[in-house]
């Protein structure tokens, strides 16, 4: 068994280790063992993915050690069911609703016990109409861009991978993900091929603005006519290195230019998807080309980031005064 753990670790040393494999997979037999490492290192291949469920996996299995359940066989619906409950007023309701689909996934691949406990366990109703990322008006977009110090290679990259969010609609995972190739000639004008979930290849020509943040990070950082990441890390002496930025970089990167500009504390990478989509929309594009350029696959899932409702109510509840 510990074989198996450790040639696993070996390809996935972020997502599993040997002390991360749970005490009641571990106690259950060499076949229950290989099916549970099969399921994150070759059934999940989406990394995000394969860390959320490890966790949700993780979270179940401490919850029924400390319930005294220690063999897989003794687990029933109503243990489910009442980790659900106990989840539901910890969590929100989306993040509830992803550990069980982790469950429901999970115990369907190793098919123990025979009776999955997983199945017909309902999560919480939730239905979105709206999201709830925070979206910045065209206004604080622009000023968060000009307010970028872009004397030094950092500020140059800064701004581009900003700009790439907000003029592709791009998830911070594709966007850092990048490579120099990426950005290339499509007849006369330049494109970005974004690498999205689901190994999906999403090409998007290049806003103007874009293009020229883009060219001057690129000239600044000596990366013209090379090949790697695209997004790159700067080290403390301003020098550009071989490694990648990550989307926690992204993050932390974000957050310190949001402050610096005075802009919302909630402010985080994926605002610059939401704030793209809205300000698009209320310049005349139609929801069709909104979700074409964000890649989505329902237009559904683009309608949740359409602000433009919220503003326009907003001026009209401005409208009481007393």
């Amino acid at each position: 068994m510990k074989n198996l753990v450790t040639i696993v670790s070996t390809l996935f040393p972020s997502d599993i280790r040997e002390d991360q494999v749970p005490a009641v997979i571990a106690r259950s037999d060499e076949r229950t063992l290989r099916k549970f490492l099969e399921f994150f290192a070759a059934h999940i291949r989406n990394v995000n993915t394969r860390s959320a469920y490890a966790t949700a996996a993780a979270k179940f299995f401490t919850w029924c050690e400390m319930h005294g359940l220690v063999e897989l066989e003794s687990l029933t619906r109503l243990h489910v069911a009442a980790y659900v409950e106990e989840l539901t007023h910890l969590q929100t309701a989306p993040t509830v609703k992803q550990n069980l689909a982790a469950l429901k996934m999970l115990f369907s691949y190793l098919g123990v016990p025979r009776d999955n406990p997983t199945e017909g366990v309902k999560g919480p109703k939730h239905v979105v109409r709206k999201g709830r990322t925070p979206v910045l008006a065209a206004d604080q977009a622009r000023h968060l861009l000009d307010s970028i110090d872009i004397t030094t290679v950092t500020g140059l990259r800064d701004r581009a991978l900003i700009a790439i969010m907000v003029y592709t609609f791009g998830r911070v995972s594709a966007v850092v993900s990048m490579e120099i190739d990426d950005y290339h000639f499509h007849g006369k004008r330049r494109w970005v091929r974004l690498h999205e979930k689901g190994a999906k290849e999403h090409a998007v020509p290049v806003h103007h603005r874009a293009e020229e943040y883009l060219d001057a990070y690129l000239e600044a950082a000596g990366l013209v006519g090379l090949r790697g990441s695209l997004f790159r890390v700067v080290d403390r002496h301003g020098q550009t290195t071989d490694r990648a930025m990550t989307r926690r970089l992204a993050w932390e990167m974000v957050k310190r230019r949001a402050s610096a500009a005075g802009l919302p504390g909630d402010t985080t990478n994926h605002t610059f998807r939401a704030t793209g989509i809205t300000v698009y929309l209320e310049n005349g594009g139609t929801i069709e080309n909104a979700r074409n350029i964000a890649g989505h696959a329902s237009i559904k899932t683009t309608q949740t980031y359409d602000r433009r409702e919220e503003r326009i109510t907003l001026d009209e509840i401005n409208r009481i005064h007393l």
